[in-house]
């Protein structure tokens, strides 16, 4: 592999999102065209809890393992926005507020008691990822959000007009996330500009794109697998009570 410049790194990593994005999964699909019942989209929303969640202690362990001040002081800035600033603030308390909506008992959500496996080993593997690999590596794997804003676009206006179990403050968490999601994005992207410098470095950034994309595919591989078709829920796993 011969060196790219930024601007053909950029557009590299924007082919992977264009064919690899999660908003390309039949479930998603399904999920926007309101063709899931309430007790599917109740799945989607606890699984998804899980990924919420550990996103803290994903940037968490990024930061520990980063020298950089002016680093720090960007990625800190995600903490924030998923924990909050006092109890009840921050994406993870907005994700609550979702799964409640959707009429799911907060303390068995947070208990992850209902949380199919395949979304748990996802879930773990992406963490292991950011504290194992490279900085560079770890700051790649983030640049999923790049592509998060057009299906967060999608899932608002779909769910809206789909489903007449959820509501507009239901979703509000999405309302929060574009900007947030563009910030992080951007600075991430020019992270990864600056400083995969080598053909090595540029390789490893795409791989780490590939590798998140494949965590997300996964995890509703696990949700398509155990409430659409063929519908097996493992052991222990959330079932629904329609």
């Amino acid at each position: 592999m011969s060196l790219l410049t930024p601007a053909q790194l950029e557009a590299a990593l924007r082919d992977i999102g264009a064919k690899r994005y999660h908003r390309l999964h039949p479930f998603h699909g399904l999920l926007h065209g309101g063709k899931l019942t309430r007790g599917q989209v109740q799945a989607w929303a606890l699984n998804r809890y899980f990924y919420q969640a550990m996103i803290p202690i994903k940037d968490a362990s990024l930061l520990a393992r980063c020298e950089d001040s002016a680093v720090r002081r960007e990625w800190r800035s995600r903490l924030v926005d998923h924990d909050g600033e006092h109890e009840g603030d921050g994406g993870i308390a907005r994700w609550l507020k979702l799964t409640g909506g959707l009429g799911l008992d907060p303390e068995y959500v947070t208990s992850l008691r209902g949380l199919l496996p395949g979304t748990r080993f996802a879930v773990e593997a992406y963490v292991r990822f950011v504290r194992e690999k490279t900085l560079l590596e770890a700051i790649a794997s983030s640049l999923t959000e790049m592509f998060s804003p057009v299906i967060i676009g999608e899932r608002m206006a779909g769910m809206l007009a789909n489903y007449d179990f959820v509501t507009r403050e239901t979703l509000s968490y999405f309302d929060k996330r574009p900007p947030q999601a563009q910030r992080d994005a951007d600075f991430a992207l020019n992270y990864v500009k600056q400083h995969a410098t080598t053909p090595e470095q540029q390789q490893a950034v795409l791989a780490a794109l590939e590798f998140k994309c494949s965590v997300l595919w996964a995890m509703l591989d696990a949700l398509y697998h155990a409430y659409v078709a063929p519908k097996q829920i493992p052991p222990g796993a959330f079932v629904p009570k329609e």
